[in-house]
């Protein structure tokens, strides 16, 4: 059974900066994780500022929380980290 990957993110503005942030790490894991995740998003009705990642319900990664955009290597790799963990 696939793990549960799910990014909350801000409503989609005119250039799309949320969304190709979330098809980013979409590939990005699917890469790592080949058909072991089941990856889905939500876009938030309103401008909110979100880009929220949780593993199996458990939040790995809050841009509103201070963690910011997955844009760093160390980033990524928390989450990834967080996700070896789960699939153990």
């Amino acid at each position: 059974m696939p793990l549960k990957v799910k990014v909350t993110y801000c409503l989609c503005d005119v250039f799309c900066f949320y969304n190709s942030q979330f098809r980013k790490l979409e590939a990005e894991l699917q890469k790592k994780f080949p058909g072991k995740l089941e990856i889905s998003s939500e876009a938030t009705p309103t401008v909110t500022g979100f880009f929220e990642v949780e593993v199996d319900g458990k939040l790995l990664h809050s841009k509103k929380g201070g963690d910011g955009y997955v844009d760093t290597d160390a980033k990524l790799r928390k989450i990834m980290d967080g996700i070896q963990a789960k699939l153990k």
